[in-house]
């Protein structure tokens, strides 16, 4: 060792040459390092950089991970579609492909409606929950948090729940008790929607296209609407700021993905086979956890769905119709899908936009920490 470096010298040999087998007997004896004289520079320099300089960069790289990772520019986020793949054989994609479409066109009607509200009202913004009927508890939680504002900075806003039907245990006709407690809570609250079709996953494609319908023959006079999943937390005013300035026609925003790859694994939740859809990739959309559209898109959309079927994924169906349109969504980077990884900012909560949540009760106890720091953000 040199002394007055603290560190170790390096012993190169010629070029060409291997580093003799004595060189290690040799450079162990004198307390030196052997090189090889190829290695590159970069590896010679930091092998024999002070050790707090190698822990310091450790550590800067370490925070910049951190931070893309919590950003989210780039990286997957709760709702992304997964990684692993496998093809199909072509027995199984030879397969029937109608199991991957939803039944519309079609006749639906209305067992719960307000007719007069949105038109009389005529809200700067409509917000539309999609939940199952017998989410009582989620619904509830909404209306005693974000779902409660009415009128914020001059804008009004209306909350709507959309629902499908609930049936009987061997599948056929409506549960009474059910649809009588869904009445009486409608005639509380005087925010639910309610349509005679199956509720279900596979449905939610025709809830969301019911859902346009809706809005479009009973909200002439608003600006903005916004479809919002129920273990969502909404910054409402966050958002009313977004859409201050924002274009009135052809617009769409919220969580974009980009060239989201076509799943053909059979066990995935978002699979489809070639004959449903023979792309590779999917057109740009909007994640299905909440997005906002100016009012004109709704009628426009229904009308290019007469000629794009109606597949179950719900958000990538929304995205090929907006591509029919020739409309791009916006990314809007305060929509988040989950809670950042590693270190949570002093005033997340006012900040964004969207988040996914657990569940009811989780959206209770964020909905007092949004209070708390709208009093020091």
């Amino acid at each position: 060792m040199d002394g007055s470096m603290g560190r170790p010298k390096i012993l190169k040999w010629p070029p060409n040459e291997a580093t003799p087998p004595l060189c290690d007997q040799v450079g162990h004896s004198l307390g030196v390092s052997c090189f090889r004289s190829e290695a590159p520079r970069w590896i010679q320099l930091w092998s024999v950089a002070p050790r707090w300089i190698q822990l310091w960069s450790v550590a800067l790289l370490m925070g910049i991970m951190m931070f893309l990772y919590n950003s989210g520019f780039g990286l997957s986020s709760l709702r992304t579609w997964p990684s692993s793949r496998s093809d199909r054989t072509s027995a199984e994609e030879e397969q029937d492909d109608s199991a991957f479409y939803v039944p519309y066109p079609g006749s639906y009607r209305l067992l719960i409606d307000e007719p007069e509200r949105c038109q009389q009202g005529a809200p700067f913004l409509v917000l539309v929950v999609p939940v199952a009927p017998g989410d009582r508890t989620s619904r509830d939680a909404i209306r005693d948090t974000w779902g409660g504002l009415r009128s914020l900075q001059g804008h009004g806003v209306q909350l709507y729940f959309l629902l499908g039907s609930v049936a009987e245990g061997n599948g056929t006709g409506l549960n009474r008790s059910a649809q009588e407690q869904l009445l009486q809570e409608s005639r509380l609250h005087h925010d639910v929607l309610q349509s005679d079709f199956v509720d279900s996953y596979r449905n939610l494609t025709l809830k969301t296209l019911l859902m346009l319908e809706w809005l479009s023959s009973h909200c002439p006079g608003s600006a903005y609407a916004m479809k919002v999943d129920s273990d969502v937390f909404l910054n409402v005013p966050q958002l009313l700021r977004l859409l201050r300035d924002a274009p009135r026609r052809s617009f769409v925003t919220g969580s974009v993905q980009r060239r989201a790859e076509v799943l053909r694994d059979a066990r995935s939740k978002w699979y489809l086979p070639r004959s449903a859809y023979p792309g590779t990739h999917y057109p740009p959309y909007a994640l299905g956890l909440g997005y906002v559209l100016s009012m004109d898109l709704p009628r426009r959309i229904l009308t290019v769905s007469a000629r794009v079927r109606a597949l179950y994924i719900e958000d990538v169906y929304v995205g090929l119709c907006l591509r029919e349109l020739g409309v791009a969504p916006h990314p809007g980077h305060m929509f988040r899908a989950g809670l950042p990884r590693f270190l949570m900012p002093r005033c997340y909560w006012t900040e964004v936009i969207t988040t996914i949540l657990r569940d009811s009760e989780q959206l209770l106890e964020t909905w007092k920490t949004y209070q708390k720091q709208l009093g020091y953000c």
